[in-house]
């Protein structure tokens, strides 16, 4: 198994989700998996882009530019994606159906073990979950705005996470 592929298995032995670099023919789906865990997380927040311009970004940008994870369900599905980037946890969405089965604990222990030396992130103030979420994984909120610098316009949080703090 390559470094760039993490498998757990069911206490029964079976498969589950693979957590693994994204390539090419991931793009579609992972944009997806973006589109749709946006819209259920965060009703409120408008997005800047259209569907059409964030499939671009991710089949631009994101995938062939960036440190782009996916979570892959058994059968082949996209059901996560995670963005690195210099010590930011730039992106990380789940599928609306897949929230809750320890995905996002996962790819946050991905993240640790790849930027080692500590993690920040970005979070809108309105999404609450994402706050206990990443509390509940060690990171501390470092910094809020009015959103005035960020595309959604939308009030922010910056969460960090430094090596050797104990999570909640």
């Amino acid at each position: 198994m390559s470094h760039d592929t993490t498998r757990e298995t069911t206490g029964a032995g079976e498969a589950t989700v693979v957590l693994r670099r994204a390539v090419a023919t991931d793009a579609e789906a992972a944009a997806g998996v973006w589109l749709r865990s946006f819209s259920a997380a965060l009703p409120t927040v408008v997005r800047p882009r259209s569907d059409d311009e964030v499939r671009w970004y991710f089949r631009e940008v994101l995938v062939p530019q960036a440190h782009t994870w996916v979570a892959e369900a058994p059968g082949g599905g996209l059901v996560g994606v995670m963005v690195l980037a210099d010590g930011e946890l730039a992106q990380l969405y789940l599928d609306p159906d897949w929230r809750g089965c320890g995905l996002g604990d996962r790819f946050v222990a991905l993240a640790k073990e790849r930027s080692p030396s500590g993690l920040s992130l970005w979070t809108f103030q309105v999404n609450e979950s994402a706050h206990r979420f990443y509390e509940r994984h060690g990171f501390e909120p470092a910094e809020r705005t009015d959103g005035s610098g960020n595309e959604e316009h939308e009030p922010d949080v910056r969460y960090v996470w430094r090596p050797g703090r104990a999570a909640r």
